[in-house]
């Protein structure tokens, strides 16, 4: 794993792996490795993941402010960017919810 996984719980690291299988179903992408978190790559960041000992904490791009429950923080990075953070704590999270989330960010960061 990833340096970024060092002080993650071994549920974790398999949330992380279920998501990034969850993921390709959205299209190719790639995982570029930062010090403290993971960018979800399509030509630029769509997300980012950033482990935490008992969950992850999922960053999604986003073009419009969405307000959701799940959304833990919602920032407007520029006029056009959102930013919104989003806490995963099990695989049932994983859902069309998130994975709609994912997908409008995957096809604004073409």
């Amino acid at each position: 794993m990833p340096e970024p996984f060092a002080p993650v719980t071994p549920e974790t690291r398999d949330l992380y792996t279920r998501l990034l299988d969850a993921v390709k179903a959205i299209g190719p992408y790639r995982v570029d490795v930062k010090k403290y978190s993971l960018q979800l790559m399509r030509r630029i960041s769509f997300a980012g993941v950033h482990p935490r000992k008992n969950f992850l904490l999922l960053t999604v791009k986003s073009d419009v402010p969405v307000e959701n429950t799940r959304v833990i923080k919602a920032e407007q990075v520029s006029k056009s960017r959102w930013q919104l953070d989003l806490k995963l704590t099990s695989a049932a999270e994983i859902d069309a919810e998130l994975l709609g989330l994912l997908r409008h960010a995957y096809e604004i960061c073409e």
